[in-house]
């Protein structure tokens, strides 16, 4: 169950749109399930609401505030043009200066089950309502003090499919005091778990395990207006970009160039008082072909858009990417200055870097490689070790959307299977794995596959597809000897439909008999065999080399291999 808490004014303006038809005609049947009881005494529950009961049922709730004048006020902070919070430069929240606070006594909380759930009966969600009021503090149970007035309305199904009531309340008690709401979108989250467990609905992942991933805004979504038509969510392919080009780099500077090879727009954010310390990053799409992100007047007036690598995802921050990069002297310095010239939007500090090297599209052989080196070290990850099969999620699907990137003109099945591994990843920052030395870490592999631009031949993508099946069932496995049959489920279902797809889209139009395991992923079988797709054994019989590219090459193209993808180093 997902609560969703907001503050406002207007409690006329918002009973009005809960009992109307809403945005796409999607509400019907308007009615109270539960409320106070100077409410529901004389409008019953199960009765429908009019435009006129519901102001009479918004007077009633405003009666404490107008009778006693309680002022109730929030912080008014600046809002990007998708709603998000402004930030200055040191990640704090900017206050309208002109008014720097906003009457909040309007209090909206909804609460949405997933479309999988289905419709709970009227008394469940009669029960649910009044219980997440009382442990919110609102009744008189819950608080021992003058209850405040509310009242839920259930109008149906959102327009995704979800079942889901709103609770309108007033933060003015009946004696005129104030509700006490601080940090209440937190504590809505607590109860919110405590009522799934009491209730047998189904339990929010992200916020018992800590794996979930950052939801998006409503405006954020797709949408099939002429005036903004997109493919993806921006945010969601910014996080595709960040997450191949970290995991391709080896320092922090290459990953600032990679980022800037891809037509973002990136932002550091100093240390406070300190521009040589750069303790975070933004990035912004300059392109003008992903919607609203950074080009739609509608939305910004052509200023762009800029997501936090936190706000992409947990761990794509920059403390849990530097993790894993080369920290040296020399690599620090060429960082600054990488850094400083992506502020000023001068070009490259260093034009010559390994980003820039062509790869031949024979390389793909060594990207299947390194990630068969790659499934033998996650052989020995202990299965009960969450953080580091987190780690190992993080950098597998870093490694497929650099394949995505290079190869979906619109996202696809590499996309969605990215998507669906670096769920896995998403841990909090306190339980990251620190990578000892000599550990591998894919960045080879995620390395050709960003940086062959010509289409190779299909058997080549068919030796790295296998690989990565073998990648997505490890992980699938330690999740379900960890108990997150959740995940293990979903890891489950990508490999039996988009890994499935993509070797599909290699096979077609090929007289080619399918290989066993590949066999059993299209007819979503959850076990795999031992075989092999045709062509693997050429890739057993070979072994990687390692090449310090930290050296000049003679023959760049031939000298990508990073010392962390170097299977001899696992010995």
């Amino acid at each position: 169950m997902m609560p969703n808490v907001t503050r406002g004014a207007n409690m006329a303006g918002l009973l009005a749109y809960v009992v109307g038809p809403g945005r796409s005609d999607e509400h019907t049947f308007p009615h109270l399930v539960a409320g106070d009881a100077t409410i529901t005494v004389d409008y019953p529950t199960g009765v429908e609401l009019s435009h006129a009961g519901a102001l009479a049922i918004a007077r009633r709730l405003d009666r404490a505030r107008r009778l006693f004048g309680t002022q109730v006020s929030v912080p008014n902070y600046l809002r990007e043009s998708d709603g998000r919070i402004r930030l200055d430069a040191e990640g704090r929240k900017l206050k309208d200066p002109a008014r720097p606070m906003t009457r909040g006594d309007v209090w909206h909380c909804s609460l949405s089950l997933r479309v999988s759930e289905g419709q709970l009966t009227e008394a469940k969600w009669a029960r649910i309502a009044t219980g997440f009021m009382t442990k919110m503090g609102f009744t008189a149970d819950g608080s021992g003090r003058s209850p405040a007035r509310w009242a839920a309305v259930h109008h149906g199904q959102s327009a995704g499919g979800n079942d889901h009531i709103h609770i309108i309340a007033t933060a003015v008690r009946d004696d005129g005091t104030k509700v006490d709401l601080w940090r209440d979108e937190k504590h809505s989250q607590r109860v919110a778990g405590e009522l799934e467990l009491e209730y047998g609905l189904e339990v929010l992942e992200s916020r018992h395990t800590g794996l979930g991933e950052r939801g998006l805004a409503p405006i954020e979504l797709p949408t099939r207006t002429p005036e903004r038509r997109t493919a993806e969510p921006a945010r969601r392919r910014l996080e595709r970009i960040v997450r191949a080009c970290a995991v391709a780099s080896r320092d922090e500077g290459e990953f600032v160039r990679r980022l800037r090879g891809e037509q973002l727009a990136v932002l550091p954010r100093y240390a406070h008082g300190d521009t040589s310390r750069t303790v975070g990053y933004a990035v912004a799409d300059t392109s003008r072909t992903v919607g609203y992100a950074v080009a739609d007047p509608a939305l910004g007036g052509g200023r762009a858009v800029y997501y936090a690598g936190g706000r992409l995802a947990r761990d794509l921050t920059l403390p849990a990417l530097r993790l894993e990069w080369d920290t040296a002297p020399r690599t620090d310095a060429e960082a600054r200055a990488e850094w400083r010239a992506a502020h000023r939007n001068r070009p490259v500090a260093n034009t010559d870097g390994v980003e820039t090297v062509r790869v031949s599209p024979a390389q793909i052989q060594r990207a299947a490689q390194d990630l068969q080196a790659w499934n033998r070290y996650l052989a020995r990850i202990p299965l009960d070790d969450r953080d580091q099969w987190a780690r190992a999620a993080a950098r597998a699907a870093g490694v497929v959307a650099a394949w995505s990137l290079r190869t979906e003109p619109t996202p696809g099945p590499l996309a969605a299977t990215a998507r669906a591994l670096a769920r896995s990843a998403q841990r909090p920052a306190h339980t990251r794995w620190h990578k000892p030395a000599k550990t591998l870490t894919a960045s080879g592999a995620a390395l050709i596959m960003l940086q062959t631009r010509h289409r190779p031949a299909a058997a080549s993508y068919q030796l790295v597809l296998v690989q990565l099946t073998r990648t997505a069932q490890a992980l699938r496995d330690a999740h379900t000897a960890l108990g997150d049959l959740h995940r293990a489920a979903e890891l489950d279902h990508t490999l039996r439909t988009e890994l499935a797809a993509v070797h599909a889209r290699y096979t077609a139009g090929r007289d080619r008999q399918l290989s066993p395991q590949m066999q059993r992923i299209v007819e979503g079988v959850r076990e795999f065999s031992n075989g092999t797709i045709p062509g693997e054994h050429h890739l057993q019989a070979q072994q990687p080399s390692s090449v310090d590219i930290s050296q000049p090459p003679r023959d760049r193209e031939q000298d990508l291999r990073r010392p962390g993808d170097d299977p001899e180093l696992e010995r």
